[in-house]
């Protein structure tokens, strides 16, 4: 068997993590083979639930699971860490304006990523789930300069998951015979959710979705308006926010970075914007279509940009330009 590794998830009290964790410990993440450590960050006033929480992962009796750690420490939280999943952020409460959450979750994510900084390995991979989570994910790299900035990415899967769903159930086949959907941008309503580049598995036949679909109208409307507020939508049935498909997209997305993605088939992950051919400014987290091969992505260049989707991309670079601007001002830098 091969040696454990440590991976962290904070926010571990919470609905995300309830649905997340027994993915993790049971092996569909990092593989059947590989034992895992699991330690679970939460903050003080959550240290009960976070105990039942443990005692649930203990009576689930799972092979690969050696060692469970509750904690309000980011010293033990964070230390030779292999995978951190940054789950746990300040929610956006009612009345609060997007400039104090900003500022609430700089604070948090400055002191993750310098944790990550002194504690954590050099080669661990972090994901981040929390929002605002680009210009969270964006803040904790800064904050760990000693850390790849390769390593670090947030979560835009669920986007590109409900994307390829939307799809396929207009076209009436299962979601794995659509490929290639391209969320772009930021993980917020401005996200712009692509399919010209995109095919959908038809008779055995690749077709491009534009003419499976046959409805260009919905692709560029109510396609798109659906997957943008797909979380609202969530929220205003359940009254609660999206877990389980949040779940699941957390660990198709990690499972990716270890394994690598399936040839010929791309996804989206924010990632850090430098030097790219689609024209997106340097210096922000942004969604891209990714390949990954070895635990390292690979932006996948040079796909055409019509001019429908050049002012989608652009729309939503704006707002993580905004949004960086902001947070570097708390930051003082």
């Amino acid at each position: 068997m091969a040696e454990p590794i440590r991976v962290l998830v904070t926010g571990a009290a919470g609905q995300i993590a309830y649905s997340l964790l027994y993915s993790i410990a049971k092996g569909d993440v990092f593989g059947k083979d590989q034992p895992i450590i699991l330690v679970l960050l939460d903050i003080p006033p959550m240290l009960p639930v976070l105990d039942g929480v443990v005692m649930e992962l203990q009576d689930c009796a799972l092979p690969l699971l050696r060692e469970v750690i509750p904690t309000d420490k980011v010293e033990v939280g964070f230390k030779e860490l292999d995978a951190a999943i940054l789950v746990g952020s300040m929610p956006r409460k009612e009345g609060m304006e997007r400039k104090d959450l900003l500022k609430a979750n700089v604070a948090i994510f400055k002191t993750q990523g310098a944790a990550l900084e002194k504690y954590a390995k050099k080669t661990v991979k972090v994901l981040v789930v929390g929002n605002p989570a680009n210009t969270n994910c964006l803040i904790a790299s800064k904050s760990a300069p000693s850390i790849p900035k390769e390593n670090f990415s947030c979560l835009t899967r669920l986007d590109h998951n409900r994307a390829r769903s939307q799809v396929a159930i207009r076209v009436g086949v299962t979601s794995e015979k659509v490929k290639n959907v391209i969320i772009w941008g930021n993980h917020s309503s401005t996200q712009y959710p692509d399919v010209h580049h995109s095919t959908v598995s038809l008779n055995g036949k690749e077709v491009p979705a534009y003419d499976a679909v046959k409805d260009d109208s919905w692709l560029k409307g109510d396609f798109i308006t659906t997957v943008q507020q797909r979380g609202a939508a969530v929220i205003k049935a359940r009254k609660l926010s999206s877990a389980m498909s949040a779940a699941k997209a957390i660990c198709d997305h990690m499972r990716d970075i270890w394994f690598g993605t399936p040839d010929g088939e791309f996804v989206s992950m924010g990632i850090y914007s430098s030097g790219n051919s689609y024209g997106v400014p340097d210096d922000l987290m942004y969604s891209f279509p990714v390949t990954i091969k070895n635990k390292s992505w690979k932006v996948v260049d040079g796909l055409p940009i019509n001019d429908f989707s050049r002012g989608k991309m652009d729309a939503t670079a704006a707002e993580l330009i905004e949004e960086r601007d902001t947070a570097l001002s708390f930051l003082g830098v």
